[in-house]
């Protein structure tokens, strides 16, 4: 194992956001995005050549020195990269895999939770639609709710969790309207940037 990530940082909290809100969850946020988000509050992930590379094994390394059960691998855009090695040496110390992602990239490696989080700035593929087990969209306008219904109807895991997220600096404002279409449309849940509220990582 030779391969080397860029890592702008990594740490051991609490999941803030959607399905696995509120559980223990490693952090791994590697550098590189090649969506650009003009809300996004990593802007400093996007250049990949700006942080530090690592190598598999010391990544491996920090979640099991934590005791972690579960790691979340996210970005920038975690699937600029090849995931295949990372994930497997992961889940050889019995460490679950989670992954956050536009779905820009083709997927690589082998995932036990899929988050996509489809963005206007960049089109998705389309294999997204099938292997996502959380689609969870930020919303950013009330006019973005039909954006995300739009993603919502392609969906063909029937098993998929639906979220609508506020966009953090907007949340006064778009969360109201958020609340009122999850009533009209009860398949999609709410998710908080809870670690945002509780100040934590």
């Amino acid at each position: 194992m030779n391969q080397q990530l860029p890592v702008m940082e990594h740490f051991y909290t609490l999941q803030g956001e959607g399905f696995y809100q509120g559980q223990a969850a490693y952090f791994i946020r590697l550098g590189g995005c090649d969506v650009g988000c003009t809300w996004c509050d990593v802007k400093e992930s996007w250049d990949a050549a700006a942080h530090p590379l690592y190598s598999i094994e010391e990544i491996v390394s920090w979640p099991v020195q934590a005791k972690a059960k579960l790691v979340v691998i996210t970005g920038g855009e975690p699937t600029m990269h090849d995931l295949g090695a990372l994930t497997a040496a992961l889940q050889k110390e019995q460490i679950l895999c989670n992954i956050e992602t536009s779905g820009t990239n083709e997927l690589s490696g082998t995932w036990n939770w899929i988050c996509y989080s489809p963005k206007r700035f960049k089109k998705p593929l389309d294999i997204y639609y099938e292997i996502a087990n959380e689609l969870k969209v930020v919303i950013n306008h009330v006019n973005d709710l039909r954006w995300a219904q739009s993603h919502a109807d392609k969906i063909k895991n029937t098993s998929c969790k639906l979220y609508l997220q506020p966009e953090w600096d907007n949340k006064d404002l778009v969360t109201p309207a958020i609340i009122e279409y999850i009533k009209e449309h009860p398949s999609w849940q709410l998710s908080l940037q809870v670690h945002k509220y509780i100040q934590i990582p």
